[in-house]
């Protein structure tokens, strides 16, 4: 199974606001995955959208290309972590000072070139369902 991975880093962007919309992609198929960041009304969509979209340019262009279908690549990991803080500050009454803490973004993304089985949303969502038991 053919995998490529994306990095974005220093994405001025909150992580908490970024982990919003990667959690509403995550284990879906690429192209279902741009729809919903194309109509999504958060700044932060763009970023992802444009992290997905060359994480699949990877997998294209990665050895054994030939065999993957575009359509059928699946998010198969989406996280966010912290990037360094920019420290500014802000004028306050009585010649006081207040820190303004402007957060980055460190975005990482594996795009997967096999689609997922009917019926699951990645197939994360199999291994973490359990069989049912019945009473006797």
């Amino acid at each position: 199974m053919p995998e490529a991975r994306c990095l974005v880093r220093f994405v001025r962007m909150a992580p908490r606001k970024v982990r919003l919309i990667a959690d509403l992609v995550r284990g879906r198929v690429v192209n279902d995955a741009l729809q919903i960041l194309q109509f999504s009304p958060r700044a932060a969509a763009r970023p992802v959208e444009k992290a997905i979209r060359s994480a699949l340019a990877n997998l294209l262009q990665g050895v054994g290309s030939r065999d993957i279908d575009p359509d059928e690549a699946v998010v198969r990991t989406i996280f966010v972590d912290e990037g360094p803080t920019l420290k500014r500050y802000i004028q306050r009454a009585m010649g006081r000072a207040t820190v303004v803490r402007k957060r980055t973004s460190h975005l990482t993304v594996w795009v997967v070139g096999e689609a997922p089985k009917e019926g699951t949303k990645g197939g994360e969502e199999a291994k973490r369902r359990r069989p049912k038991t019945r009473a006797k």
